[in-house]
């Protein structure tokens, strides 16, 4: 857990934890909860690291590759 905690940071991890202490701030301070719901689901990408990453979301094309 400490290793998927603290290694391959990368520019899209960053932008997914800063947008979850965006909504939890809102959700502070406009007594509007769902923001933490939101935050939640943001929060769980940047700790295990899942959705898209640097590359994109496309599935590789192995059709045509050399065997």
């Amino acid at each position: 857990m400490k290793n998927l905690l603290f290694t391959n940071w990368h520019l899209m991890r960053f932008v997914r934890l800063a947008i979850v202490l965006f909504l939890f701030s809102q959700a502070y301070l406009m007594k509007d909860w769902i923001f933490v719901g939101i935050g939640l689901f943001f929060l769980i990408q940047v700790i295990f690291n899942l959705g898209c990453g640097p590359n994109g979301c496309a599935i590789p094309n192995n059709k045509y590759s050399k065997r």
